[in-house]
């Protein structure tokens, strides 16, 4: 490594402004900034990243967009096998990819992504021994968990994102139910669970909204309730909010939010126009939040975006590539890692 060494430095009418000696040297009249913050994020944040999904086949496609524009959707790679009803964890860095379910049935596979590149999965590790899809996901910056799906166990289990491996008991759920793969969200410390359906009630879904500390491992607490019961939510958060768009039984156009800090029930924020069927996911900016894979019919493929500090009705953002209907969807910049 170069070392950095300083001269002199002069005002710009000078002569002669700072030098920096090593493999570069430069002399200018001018200034040069140096790089501040994370390393992991000079290279700036802002990307979302969608992932399989279902129509008129189960697909392996992976797709990614720049949260803060507008516009269709761009070819990232493909998963290892083609799959839906996944869900997604992310750090600032990686996307930790949990499949669901395929042409050959349930999975318990993890595969990853280098958010920030343009594509390739990499092997990470099994989701302990249940093969079943629907799982609601949620990470701070390091640990990612897992809770429940449609082998109705109650178990949340946890992995740590930056290494690989499978992934290791962390507490339980209020009660077995089907979640959905969107169906959780967090804030820098707090993981939640949004809804879901019990076997014991099969036609009634729960409006029970739960949480956890990320860090600590343990049960679920109770938080409050949704305005609306429903199962297979697609959940997007900032640092402060969480908003819970979309879901099914019955299908729902509703989106309600919460301020993750403190305990009350869900408010009403607006509606989802173009994705009422549930069964998709979400990813988030600072600002934004995005919803894809909750469309069940024609055009199968939409993107839908929020503004998540304030409230109001969804607005198109673009389509994917494929036929998104049951995909996973994770982001560099969501509320768990400071967005």
């Amino acid at each position: 490594m170069a070392d950095f060494n300083v001269n002199h430095i002069t005002g710009k009418q000078g002569q002669q402004g700072t030098v920096m000696a090593g493999v570069t040297t430069v002399s200018s009249t001018g200034s040069m900034r140096i790089p501040s913050g994370p390393t992991e994020y000079r290279g700036g944040r802002g990307r979302g990243v969608i992932f399989g999904g279902y129509h008129p086949g189960y697909n392996n496609e992976i797709n990614y967009i720049e949260i803060a524009t507008t516009g269709n959707a761009t070819d990232f790679g493909d998963c290892s096998t083609s799959n839906g009803f996944g869900c997604a964890m992310a750090s600032s860095t990686r996307g930790v990819l949990r499949l669901g379910r395929g042409p050959a049935g349930h999975t318990n596979h993890m595969e990853y992504v280098t958010i920030s590149s343009n594509g390739g999965v990499a092997e990470f590790g099994d989701d302990g021994s249940l093969l079943q899809d629907s799982i609601a996901s949620f990470a701070d910056s390091t640990r990612g968990c897992l809770a429940t799906g449609t082998q109705y166990s109650p178990a949340i289990r946890f992995i740590t994102i930056a290494s690989t491996g499978d992934s290791t008991p962390f507490g339980d759920l209020s009660k077995a139910k089907y979640m959905g793969g969107g169906a959780g969200g967090a804030s820098p410390t707090r993981g939640f669970a949004f809804g879901g359906l019990s076997p014991l009630t099969p036609t009634t879904p729960d409006k029970i909204i739960e949480y956890i500390n990320i860090q600590s491992g343990g049960n679920t607490v109770d938080f409050g309730d949704l305005t609306v019961a429903r199962r297979a939510i697609a959940a997007v958060t900032n640092t402060t909010r969480a908003v819970m768009c979309s879901g099914d039984t019955p299908s729902t156009n509703t989106m309600d939010y919460i301020t993750m800090a403190t305990e009350g029930n869900a408010i009403d924020f607006g509606d989802i126009a173009g994705q009422p069927d549930g069964y998709g996911s979400g990813g988030s900016s600072a600002t934004r939040g995005f919803i894809a894979g909750c469309d069940e019919d024609s055009p199968h493929n939409s993107i839908d975006y929020i503004t998540i500090a304030t409230t109001g009705n969804a607005t198109d953002f673009g389509d994917t590539t494929y036929g998104n209907h049951l995909c996973g969807a994770c982001s560099d910049s969501h509320g768990g890692i400071g967005g």
